[in-house]
């Protein structure tokens, strides 16, 4: 096995809600990608809810190198992501989505981008010319028509907010991440406005592989998340550009009731 370079430390941080029955599975795919990469590693998971077993399936499987936190009640994906990070030991700092419809394997290709560009963020990209996507034509209309709202409300030069991987400079979340608030529907566009706001503006897209094509995308769930997301997304600009909450002083994010941590 390749001789791991002292020079960086990722924290991996992977959002967990009701996959009791797949975590395992994933969780170890993630560890063979990451046990081959230049660096050492650390996985965070992050159990969005004690709603089902998936803290004693990660318990049970006592995988090194794994730290779990569970909270009670669920918080939302990017409440989740950004507990995670508060815990990161990396100086590189990545999220994935954990249902694997980003294939990991990609996780070198954003790290080496890190390295090319001396970047403080590297977004995962589904309209980068060298992705692989697969989705259906319901997801992509609405991710082109977001996409356009976003570019014209923010004017951020990334063509793909959304994709659920990103690694951060520890440097950069330190200032980041106290002034974010969103936990549902846009967090990944907040971790970029505020980083734009902030002047952390080398911020750069890497090309991932992903398959949606199986994912169910029934109505009622999609008018829900076009409505979140709307919502969200209006709430950001006004933070930003009436009451510049992305400038203020940060405040620490409160902790859930019922945090359990588990290290193996």
């Amino acid at each position: 096995m390749e001789v791991k370079q002292p020079n960086h430390f990722l924290s991996l941080i992977i959002p967990v809600y009701k996959q009791e029955r797949t975590i395992v599975k994933n969780i170890k795919r993630l560890k063979s990608v990451l046990d081959n990469i230049r660096y050492d590693y650390e996985i965070i998971a992050v159990i969005d809810g004690l709603v089902d077993k998936s803290l004693r399936k990660i318990k049970d499987a006592a995988l090194a190198k794994v730290l779990t936190l569970a909270y009670i009640k669920n918080q939302g994906k990017s409440y989740a992501i950004r507990l995670g990070m508060t815990k990161a030991k990396g100086d590189y700092v990545m999220f994935i989505d954990s249902g694997m419809e980003i294939d990991p394997n990609g996780i070198s290709m954003l790290l080496e981008h890190m390295e090319w560009y001396d970047a403080d963020i590297i977004v995962g990209s589904k309209r980068h010319l060298a992705s692989r996507v697969k989705y259906p034509l319901l997801r992509k209309v609405l991710s082109y028509g977001y996409y356009y709202m976003v570019k014209m409300l923010f004017g951020i030069k990334v063509r793909d907010t959304q994709a659920g991987i990103k690694v951060f400079k520890k440097r950069a979340l330190e200032k980041i991440l106290p002034r974010l608030i969103e936990r549902q529907f846009a967090g990944d566009l907040e971790f970029l406005v505020a980083a734009d706001t902030l002047g952390f503006n080398r911020i750069y897209e890497a090309p991932i592989k992903l398959d949606y094509s199986m994912s169910p995308v029934t109505s009622a769930a999609t008018l829900k998340a076009i409505v979140g997301i709307l919502v969200d997304t209006l709430s950001i600009y006004y933070r930003k550009n009436f009451i510049s909450h992305y400038r203020k002083q940060p405040k620490k994010l409160a902790k859930p009731k019922g945090l359990k941590v588990v290290r193996t």
